[in-house]
């Protein structure tokens, strides 16, 4: 079971659970930011397995779903390690997703059986189909022997944001999983010297694949902190020595706006920042590492890839800023219409093949089969174009495309020339429907503590730097733009969120 960078690794999760016991037993594993007890190996995997057990004697049988409702701390670990250990589906359910998202989870997902903390009942009781029981209300048998387990069978269920219709459910095997894991491991020289810093859900796939299951292929440690919180931050990276940390673009620019600093000695100590789900902006970015001396490398990566799929180099290689990076552990190439592989600096669609990318939408073959083209690209939806030297750029989502007056507006343009300005804490363009030109162009923007930035100005910078024909017609100041489980805003649910706003805040030029 030996961590080889060449290759993706081989066997499964229990696999390298029982690896890592043999090998690290009694060195800490996770910690957590809560107070709870750390897990050592030995101890994280004696939990894991004792659940797998109860799981067996409960009659379920291998590749069944459990699901999981579950938010970061020691509970989530042993319930994500023991339902993998057992050979089981683990269903790992977006906590944030909303009671009808949740409760259509919970349901198409056919579990008998739920993990569920105590902090979750109440959500987990108003939303449970009547076919689900917590494993506590569960019949137990003799102590069972475990399933037999294999690389492709199956290991994750995780469901997407359904911004688009009803969430769809990602299948990852074992292979495709620890694969997830192990991108980032190379791309970022993770070893069992790292101590990394988790402030994301993992109930996400960031949180989940890029921080716990690369902890597990290298064998370093962990901390895991409940949410993100930027007065927190600096300190428990102090606390628990950490060298990296994985956030998202609207973390990095939160931490941009606390007055909260790290120490020189963890300023020295990071060896890197790691910023995904969503583009970066180039200004953020800068201002970032120009404040705290921490260098941001930018990368991408879906559900459906296990998450990463590009990442920049390690400094002292060539970071691109506005750029995500290169392939790493996968191919990854520009599709065009016809879906044949573009030449550089012609832009069409990302696609990414590798043994990361799911097996399937669970119950889904309609939507499993348009993802897929028929030599095993899987479409991502996002569209860019790549340099000669290999980096991809991401200009927006093909269905987040502004499509005004028959022109293609990518909002990415927007944000980032509203992140341009210091007060900007996060931002995000979108379209609404409009008789004259099908779509006209708006915006929503957070603004830092006691700014008294106008929307007339915000219109002036974007008409500045971008003209007037892709600039936004209003711009709306809102205390909170809509965000996903990982702090990704929702670009998509911009329009519902400001539709109720006051004429006040909207400026019109």
């Amino acid at each position: 079971m030996k961590f080889d960078t060449a290759t993706p690794p081989n066997g499964t999760v229990r696999d390298w659970l029982d690896y890592r016991a043999n090998t690290s037993g009694g060195q800490q594993a996770y910690i957590f930011a809560d107070g709870s007890e750390p897990l050592d190996w030995n101890t994280l995997v004696k939990s894991a397995r004792q659940l797998a057990q109860r799981l067996t004697a409960a009659g379920l049988a291998k590749g069944e779903s459990v699901a999981i409702l579950q938010p970061n701390g020691q509970g989530a670990v042993t319930s994500l390690f023991g339902a993998l250990y057992g050979g089981f589906r683990a269903t790992v359910v977006n906590l944030v997703a909303g009671d009808e998202a949740i409760g259509y989870a919970l349901e198409h997902c056919e579990a008998r059986l739920a993990l569920v903390d105590d902090s979750q009942l109440e959500l987990f009781n108003r939303v449970r189909p009547g076919t689900l029981s917590l494993l506590s209300e569960a019949r137990e048998g003799q102590e069972p022997d475990l399933h037999p387990l294999s690389p492709e069978d199956d290991a994750l269920l995780m469901y997407t944001s359904g911004t688009t219709g009803r969430p769809k459910g990602v299948i990852h095997s074992h292979s495709s999983l620890l694969a997830g894991g192990w991108t980032p491991t190379v791309a970022h020289a993770l070893s069992d010297r790292d101590s990394g810093l988790c402030v994301l859900p993992i109930y996400h796939i960031n949180g989940l694949c890029v921080t716990v299951m690369s902890t597990l292929l290298t064998g370093g440690r962990l901390c895991i902190a409940p949410k993100f919180s930027a007065t927190r931050f600096w300190d428990q990276c102090e606390s628990v020595k950490a060298t990296w940390f994985s956030v998202v673009p609207t973390i990095i620019s939160h931490l941009l706006h606390s007055d909260v600093t790290p120490t020189s000695e963890t300023r020295v100590r990071i060896r890197f920042g790691r910023s995904a789900s969503s583009p970066l902006s180039p200004d953020v970015q800068t201002a970032f590492e120009t404040r705290f001396e921490v260098p941001i490398v930018e990368t991408m990566g879906l559900t459906e890839t296990a998450a990463q799929i590009l990442s920049n180099p390690l400094p002292p290689g060539l970071r691109k800023i506005g750029s995500p990076g290169k392939a790493f552990g996968n191919e990854v190439c520009i599709l065009s219409t016809d879906l044949a592989p573009l030449q550089a600096n012609i832009q069409g669609e990302i696609a990414v093949r590798g043994r990361n990318v799911m097996r399937e939408y669970f119950k889904d073959s309609e939507a499993t089969k348009a993802s897929f083209t028929n030599d095993g690209w899987l479409r991502t939806g996002d569209l860019g174009h790549v340099d000669e030297d290999g980096y991809f750029f991401v200009t927006g989502r093909l269905k987040e495309l502004i499509i005004k007056g028959g022109e293609n507006i990518a909002p990415r343009e927007i944000d980032e020339a509203l992140y341009s300005h210091p007060d900007v804490v996060e931002a995000a363009a979108f379209a609404r429907p409009c008789d004259t030109y099908g779509e006209r162009v708006e915006a929503a923007v957070k603004l830092c503590n006691g700014s008294t930035l106008l929307q007339n100005e915000l219109i002036e910078i974007c008409t500045s730097k971008l003209g007037k024909f892709k600039s936004p017609d209003w711009v709306h100041i809102m205390d909170e733009l809509p965000k996903g489980p990982s702090g990704k805003i929702q670009r998509i649910k911009l329009l519902e969120a400001v539709s109720d706003s006051e004429m006040p805040d909207k400026v019109q030029i």
